[in-house]
């Protein structure tokens, strides 16, 4: 996978069953200049990432057909998906939720409602050395 140039747009995956949520994150990051692939269900993130092969994924837990954790798996079995910054954004925020998210293959676990700036800055820390 080509890596981004520290500070420079990525290609992102947001995936969130819901719409107006995972939209208005789309837009917020698309403002920074990001690359937003957005989709509703597990089943479509992990087809939707598969495509485009992004170089972010944030991604809630709580989605239909197939959870985000699941999607995390999925992702980090496959070759391109294993150098993905995973980050899982969801209202499930207790410490077993976040070990949950560990052991499926996320970087991180935010919980909502976050501060899109935050996302910005794990995605500047995912530069460094």
């Amino acid at each position: 996978m080509d890596e981004p140039a520290p500070g420079h747009a990525r290609r992102v995956l947001v995936a969130d069953d819901n719409r107006d949520a995972a939209e208005t994150l789309a837009m917020l990051l698309g403002l920074s200049g990001h690359e937003i692939h957005v989709a509703h269900s597990g089943t479509q993130a992990f087809a939707l990432a598969e495509r485009t092969r992004p170089h972010v994924g944030v991604l809630d837990i709580g989605m239909p057909d197939i959870d985000g954790y699941e999607v995390a798996r999925r992702i980090r079995r496959e070759e391109w998906g294993r150098r993905m910054l995973l980050i899982a954004v969801t209202g499930w925020g207790q410490d077993d939720d976040k070990r949950e998210a560990g052991a499926a293959g996320f970087d991180h676990h935010l919980t909502k409602p976050m501060d899109p700036l935050e996302l910005e800055r794990l995605f500047a820390a995912a530069d460094e050395p």
